[in-house]
């Protein structure tokens, strides 16, 4: 029988039931879950019974997995995981998971380890719906626009940070990386466009630091907007997956010092295109030990 797809808010996600994810996936499985992804960016399994090799392997339903990040080590003695942990890093910002590489993943899978009693909730956010949005003169400018992705930011923590914490930051930007992709995405498959930004997004191309903050914060403003949001609540054993080149996440630091953890595989993506059919570039760094390049999407 094929999966059940039902859908969680009228613009981003479903939950899906009736694949065993323990069992080898047939190609129609894939192939439903895959169009899942295309319509609602989002989907949810409860009730998973996955270690990390079978969150490495349902991942790998969708094409070659990247390590687990371009400069943080893998979770537990793993090559593909990485743990979002609330005792190094709470990534409570809004952002698409490695933009500053080259090739950013194609999907990301989050897998609930530790759930908080309450709160820590991880928003998705539809950038397909947040483009068609835009009146035509702002749709029009967001076209023809570039943006600069880097993993060098501040993130201003709290003089009271943890030492994991703090050296999970210096971790993250030990390696500089840099890369220059198009303000709007053409999707591979669908052929849909997005804005492609978020937190690693620097500066726009061309202009000065704070046009670029005043544009980017109107943009980035349509991505947010509660209609294009799935706010997920996590519990035990569950798997959430989304389709990194067309939306935007935010886990909530709303649960105080509860422990918290997901782990994270991401599968690798392709080269974005624009709407002018302009590839994206790197300008600073190599991530080739990270992910290889999709070429042909799948």
């Amino acid at each position: 029988m094929p999966p059940t797809i039902r859908k969680l808010t009228g613009r981003i996600g479903a939950l899906v039931a009736g694949v065993d994810l323990a069992a080898p996936a047939d190609p129609p499985t894939i192939t439903a879950l895959r169009h899942a992804l295309d319509e609602h960016k989002a989907i949810v399994f409860d009730d998973v019974n996955l270690d990390n090799a079978g969150q490495e392997r349902v991942a790998g339903w969708f094409g070659d997995l990247t390590t687990a990040h371009p400069n943080v080590p893998a979770a537990d003695g793993t090559t593909n995981v990485l743990a979002v942990d609330s005792e190094t890093s709470k990534a409570n910002e809004w952002h698409t998971d490695v933009t500053f590489v080259l090739n950013p993943p194609q999907l990301t899978t989050l897998r609930s380890i530790v759930t908080t009693p309450y709160g820590g909730e991880t928003l998705v956010a539809n950038a397909a719906t947040a483009y068609r949005d835009l009146p035509g003169p702002l749709r029009a400018l967001a076209d023809s626009l570039r943006v600069v992705h880097t993993n060098q930011y501040d993130y201003a923590r709290p003089a009271a940070a943890t030492p994991e914490r703090q050296e999970y930051d210096r971790v993250f930007v030990s390696t500089p990386y840099e890369t220059e992709h198009p303000l709007v995405r053409v999707h591979p498959l669908t052929g849909e466009r997005g804005l492609f930004i978020g937190g690693f997004a620097k500066r726009i191309a061309g202009l000065s630091h704070s046009d670029s903050a005043d544009l980017l914060r109107i943009f980035q403003s349509y991505v947010t907007r509660p209609e294009n949001i799935l706010r997920w609540t996590w519990g035990p054993g569950q798997l959430l997956i989304f389709d990194n080149r067309i939306t935007q996440h935010y886990g909530v630091d709303n649960y105080d010092d509860h422990p918290r953890r997901l782990n994270r595989v991401t599968v690798a993506g392709d080269v974005p295109v624009g709407v002018d059919g302009r590839r994206s570039e790197q300008l600073v760094g190599d991530a080739s030990h990270y992910s290889k390049v999709l070429e042909v999407a799948a």
